[in-house]
This record gives C-alpha cells, sequence and structure tokens, in this order.
C-alpha cells in the first residue's frame, strides 16, 4: 500500500508540468527584460548625451529667439539639466525594456529559436518597421521645428509600423511567392498616405535639423540592435543554467 502510494505521487500531472514550464518561461523572459533594458538603456543612454541632447539644447535657443552659441546652449542651470538628463536616461531604461520584452514575446509566438544572432536580426528589423521606414516620410524634428499635425503623425506611425512589421515577416519568414509579393505590398502602402508635410516655415537650421534626424535613427538602430543581442544572449543564458540546475 505505502509502495504503490509512493509510486502515484512521484510524478506530477502533466497540467502542473505545463504550469510550471509557462511560470519559468515568463520568468525568464522577465528578467531577460530587465537585465537587457537596465545594460542597453544605460548604454544608449549615454550615447545619447554626446549626441542629440547637445542638439537638443541649441534647437531650444533658436526656438526662443536665442543666439545658439557654445555658451547659449547652457541656458538651464546645472541642476535642471542634470534633472534632465537623469529622466530622459530613465526613460531610455524603460524604452530598452520594452524593446527587450517585445522581441522575446514575438519570437516565443512565432516559436523562432532565442539566441543572440537572431534576436539581433529581429531587433533589425524591428528597427527597419518602426524607426527607419517612418524616417522615409516623418523624420524626427527638433524643438522648433515645423510639423505636421501630431495626431495625423502618430496614426500614420503606428498604421505604417504595423504594416511594415507584418510586411517583413511575410516577405522574410514565408515561402509562397504569392505572399512574399502580398508582404511587399503592405510594405510600401503606408508611403502612399504619409501625412502632408508641414510648411517650411522652421527656427532652426536645416543642417541642424538634419544632424539631428540622422542621430536620432542611429540612436534607435543602436537601441533595437542592442535590446535584441543583450535580450538573446541573456534568455539563452538563463536558459543553459536553469537546465544544469533542474537536468
Amino acid at each position: 500500500m505505502i509502495a504503490r502510494m509512493t509510486r502515484v505521487t512521484r510524478f506530477r500531472s502533466p497540467a502542473t508540468k505545463t504550469r510550471t514550464k509557462q511560470t519559468s518561461v515568463i520568468t525568464r523572459v522577465l528578467a531577460t527584460g530587465l537585465i537587457a533594458g537596465i545594460v542597453a538603456g544605460l548604454f544608449v543612454a549615454a550615447i545619447q548625451h554626446v549626441t542629440t541632447t547637445p542638439l537638443i539644447l541649441t534647437a531650444e535657443i533658436y526656438e526662443v529667439g536665442g543666439e545658439a552659441t557654445q555658451t547659449g546652449a547652457s541656458m538651464l542651470t546645472q541642476s535642471a539639466l542634470l534633472h534632465r538628463t537623469f529622466n530622459t536616461s530613465l526613460s531610455t531604461i524603460a524604452l530598452s525594456m520594452g524593446y527587450a520584452l517585445i522581441l522575446l514575446a514575438v519570437m516565443l509566438l512565432t516559436e523562432e529559436k532565442i539566441d543572440a544572432y537572431r534576436a539581433t536580426i529581429w531587433g533589425a528589423c524591428a528597427f527597419a518597421a518602426t524607426g527607419l521606414s517612418a524616417g522615409l516620410e516623418l523624420a524626427p524634428q527638433l524643438p522648433g521645428a515645423a510639423e505636421t499635425a501630431l495626431h495625423d503623425r502618430q496614426i500614420w506611425w503606428l498604421a505604417n509600423a504595423a504594416l511594415s512589421a507584418l510586411g517583413l515577416y511575410l516577405l522574410i519568414k514565408t515561402d509562397p511567392v504569392l505572399v512574399k509579393i502580398f508582404g511587399l505590398a503592405l510594405i510600401l502602402a503606408p508611403h502612399f498616405f504619409a501625412p502632408i508635410p508641414a510648411a517650411p516655415e522652421s527656427h532652426v537650421p536645416a543642417e541642424l535639423a538634419a544632424k539631428f534626424a540622422a542621430a536620432s535613427l542611429s540612436v534607435q538602430a543602436l537601441s533595437w540592435l542592442l535590446a535584441g543581442a543583450l535580450a538573446g544572449g541573456i534568455y539563452q543564458l538563463l536558459g543553459r543554467h536553469n537546465d544544469e540546475a533542474h537536468p
């Protein structure tokens, strides 16, 4: 009787095993997103501090009609500048966490093997859909630059990102030629309905605006690629550690 009971209680039910595995995967994804987001976010925030932030500070001087000189670029007090840098860094870290979690979630849903190389490729595709494609029509803008209506920009950006992401997936991950053609059509479609550009009136010099657009897109690309590489590598590493701890 006792021996029989021992044999019965030795094994967990399939439902229990499934729940345990799901919990383990969720914990692993959250831990990966947290670690990858902090590391990538800190690195990207440092890059922003020496690339886009000085351009924004200079543009703010033009916005209020000041003279953009090296001295004028320090109109903010040191305390206010540090406070802004801190808040920007926190936002960048949170954004990097979001990038990592999005990539991991999509790769899990599509049953893609997760490692540093594949996650970096997915990160590159994510940038192409959310940054590069949108930048062809609506470049990142500085304070004081001429802008289209914010509502129109937001709606078009969301539609473009969704269609471009789906189109890229069909183009890369499917085999039928007709499906690939449909994917390409999805990528191109939003560009026929982009918001009408704002009137060319701006307080910001064109050269400064061009530098900011290039720097912003470069930083965004770095954010996606770094978040992908770290998320894939950390997720794989945590998986190996989990396998060794529970053989």
